[in-house]
């Protein structure tokens, strides 16, 4: 059950209601990043001069280094968008109080906020149930799904950037490497960091999150080093699978995952422990969010050394990375006490917690921009008007943020 400070305002929103925009701009945003999605959905439109213009523009040779620029810069759009959306989502809820089975809740009402907190047990999520539960719900929690969606679009973004993928003419094939790699990045990478961030956060989690699986004591050490090395080998594995399968003579994806495996052990353990500076710990999650997968999708569908990722395409990805650096700031405002407890600068703790809210969606808004300004430079003027737009609703989200969170 969620009671939200501004909820008698704004009314209680299920987690359909929170998801529904995600998946809509997920779904439109990937349409965008190719102009021939499209013509699978909308067949009757198929001799429209546009849609034609569209396929002429995506031969089925390999594609030059200007195909791969072109599709970069609308592939850009896409995944702004779904990143203002998940943005939004996760204000939201940094912005409410959850109360596990409120005592003044009517028995009904006691159901239900019994139901929501084994859901958002099992996915990982704050607020959730503290009851027994089996061993792999357990790891199943520890691996947050809840935290999946952005690496997967990502790689979506990158797979449509190679130029090399066509959503109308792909095969059984090429939409099962699409699924490896998604579940490359998502179920089993990100598991792997989770689970890896969660043990050297036991600590700050029995402050702040103590029904956690790790500081409640339901999976012992051994069980976790088992599944932050299972994970993490099975990772660098299934990136020398595809690397295979698309014939790389140079492993392009295994090094994709080699430096995602590699920065999740320095964000959370020591020496490094980049999380232990806001600056650092968010601009290293915010690549791993954002530049990683994008890389490992456009690698398992691009050709040469680098698997397709140019220059350009690394420069755009790491710098639109800052942007999360904003995402990234909102998670922290969850841990506040903890981090203070144990001396980590977080930017809430830096800067206090009214300056931090302003400073999240300012540098989240304020990359965005640069990248509006981008397309439109480039004459995506489209992509930049509809960038534009959807920045917009995610300043109604912090207007109704209560006072003082």
């Amino acid at each position: 059950m969620y009671v939200g400070e501004n909820s008698e305002r704004h009314g209680r929103q299920s987690g359909s209601q929170r998801l529904f925009p995600l998946l809509a701009i997920g779904v439109a945003s990937c349409s965008a990043w190719h102009p021939r999605a499209f013509v699978a959905t909308a067949p009757q439109r198929a001799s429209s001069s546009r849609i034609k213009a569209a396929r002429s523009s995506f031969p089925s040779a390999p594609v030059t280094m200007t195909d791969f620029t072109g599709n970069c810069r609308t592939a850009v759009a896409g995944l702004c968008a779904v990143a203002t959306a998940l943005a939004s989502v996760g204000h939201r809820r940094s912005n409410t109080k959850r109360f596990f089975l409120g005592g003044n809740s009517s028995e009904a009402e006691k159901t239900d906020s019994k139901k929501g907190g084994q859901v958002q047990q099992l996915i990982g999520m704050k607020g959730a149930s503290d009851e027994e539960v089996p061993l792999w719900k357990i790891r199943l929690q520890l691996c947050k799904p809840v935290t999946w969606p952005p690496l997967l679009f990502g790689v979506v973004a990158g797979t449509c950037a190679s130029g090399n993928f066509d959503w109308s003419t792909a095969t059984g094939e090429m939409y099962a490497k699409l699924a490896l790699t998604m579940f490359l990045s998502g179920p089993v990478l990100v598991g792997y960091t989770q689970t890896l961030n969660d043990w050297y956060d036991k600590d700050l989690d029995a402050i702040n999150e103590p029904y956690r699986p790790i500081p409640s004591g339901k999976i012992s050490e051994k069980e976790v080093w088992e599944q932050i090395i299972f994970l993490g080998v099975l990772g660098v594995f299934l990136a020398g699978v595809i690397d295979f399968w698309q014939g790389h003579s140079f492993p392009a994806v295994s090094l994709v995952a080699i430096i995602g495996v590699f920065t999740a052990y320095i964000y959370s353990a020591p020496p490094l422990k980049l999380k232990q500076n806001w600056i650092s710990g968010c601009y290293s999650l915010g690549a791993s969010y954002v530049a990683l997968p994008w890389w490992a999708g456009q690698c398992a569908f691009g050709q040469g050394t680098s698997g397709g990722v140019t220059t350009e395409v690394i420069l755009l990805t790491l710098f639109y990375s800052i942007a999360a650096v904003g995402i990234a700031i909102v998670n922290d405002f969850k841990s506040v006490e903890g981090d203070r407890k144990l001396g980590l600068s977080s930017a809430p703790v830096v800067f206090g917690i009214d300056t931090a809210k302003y400073m999240a969606p300012a540098i989240k808004d304020g990359i965005q921009l640069c990248i509006v300004a981008y397309l439109y430079s480039i004459g995506c003027t489209e992509y930049a008007i509809t960038l534009f737009l959807l920045i917009l609703p995610s300043g109604r989200v912090r207007s109704c943020s209560p006072k003082g969170t």
